[in-house]
C-alpha cells in the first residue's frame, strides 16, 4: 500500500477529517483500490463510530468518490433533506437491500434504516421512519440460520455508545425489544469475531460486557435500562457497575 493509502486508512480509524482531506488533496484516488477496497468501503468498514463519520464521507464525495445509490449516499451523509427528496422520487428505496462490510453486526440484506442505525445517523433514521420505513425490518438470515436482526440491534452496544440516541429514536417509533434471533455473528473476519445464540436486543446489549466488545459497562447498563423501559418492564436498582471484581483484577 502507498504511503498515502496507509495514511488514509489510519485516518479512517479515528475519523480524522483533516487527514482524509490532506491525503485526497495530495493525490489519493477517491475511487482507487487500497488493499482491494475503495476509500468509501474503508470508511464504512472501519470500527470507529462518531459524529464525524458523515463529514468524513462528505470529504470523500467532494473529492469525487462514488456511492452508487443516491438514497444510500444520503443516509451515509446523514443528510435528511437530500434523503427526503430521493425518497419522494424513489419510495421503493425504503425497502431496498444492501450488503456492506462492517467490523461489527453484519449489514447483509440490510435496509437503509439498518445502515442509519449502524452508524448512529439519527437524522437519517428519523427521516426514514417519518417516510414509512419499517422499524422492525429484518436483515438477511444466512445458511446457518444466523442474522435476521432489526435496526435496533445495531444501536444497543455501539462503539463509544455513539448510536444510543438512534436507539431511542427507534424505540420511540415502536421498535420491538422482544425480537429473538437464533443467532448473530459479530465482527466477522476480524480477531474479535464472535457468534452469539438466542439473541434479543436486550441480551445483545449485555454482550457489550464481553471483553472483546470494549464497551463501557455504565453505557451498557444505561442502554439495557432504556430497553427495559421501552418494553414496559421493571428496571431493577443498578448495583456493582462497573463490576468491582473485574475492576480489581
Amino acid at each position: 500500500m502507498s504511503d498515502l493509502g496507509e495514511a488514509f486508512v489510519g485516518a479512517t480509524e479515528t475519523h480524522d477529517v483533516e487527514e482524509i482531506r490532506r491525503t485526497l488533496g495530495a493525490g489519493l484516488d477517491p475511487n482507487g483500490p487500497i488493499r482491494g477496497r475503495t476509500p468509501v468501503e474503508w470508511m464504512i468498514e472501519m470500527y470507529v463510530r462518531s459524529p464525524r463519520f458523515p463529514e468524513c464521507m462528505a470529504v470523500l464525495v467532494e473529492a469525487g468518490a462514488r456511492v452508487g445509490d443516491r438514497a444510500l449516499l444520503a443516509v451515509l451523509l446523514d443528510d435528511p433533506e437530500s434523503l427526503a427528496a430521493v425518497l419522494a422520487e424513489d419510495p421503493a428505496a425504503l425497502d431496498r437491500r444492501f450488503d456492506l462490510r462492517t467490523t461489527y453486526v453484519l449489514l447483509e440484506g440490510a435496509t437503509l434504516l439498518h445502515i442509519a442505525a449502524e452508524f448512529g445517523n439519527e437524522r437519517a433514521a428519523t427521516t426514514l421512519i417519518e417516510t414509512g420505513a419499517d422499524v422492525d425490518s429484518t436483515a438477511r438470515v444466512d445458511a446457518d440460520g444466523l442474522g435476521g436482526q432489526t435496526p435496533l440491534f445495531h444501536t444497543v452496544c455501539s462503539n463509544l455508545d455513539h448510536c444510543a440516541r438512534t436507539m431511542t429514536v427507534l424505540l420511540d417509533a415502536g421498535a420491538r425489544t422482544d425480537v429473538r434471533l437464533d443467532g448473530l455473528r459479530w465482527g466477522v473476519g476480524f480477531p474479535w469475531e464472535t457468534t452469539l445464540f438466542d439473541v434479543t436486543p436486550i441480551s445483545f446489549a449485555q454482550c457489550g460486557l464481553l471483553p472483546q466488545f470494549h464497551r463501557d459497562p455504565g453505557d451498557i447498563y444505561t442502554n439495557v435500562e432504556t430497553l427495559l423501559r421501552g418494553a414496559g418492564r421493571r428496571v431493577p436498582e443498578r448495583v456493582n457497575v462497573p463490576n468491582a471484581y473485574v475492576e480489581g483484577s
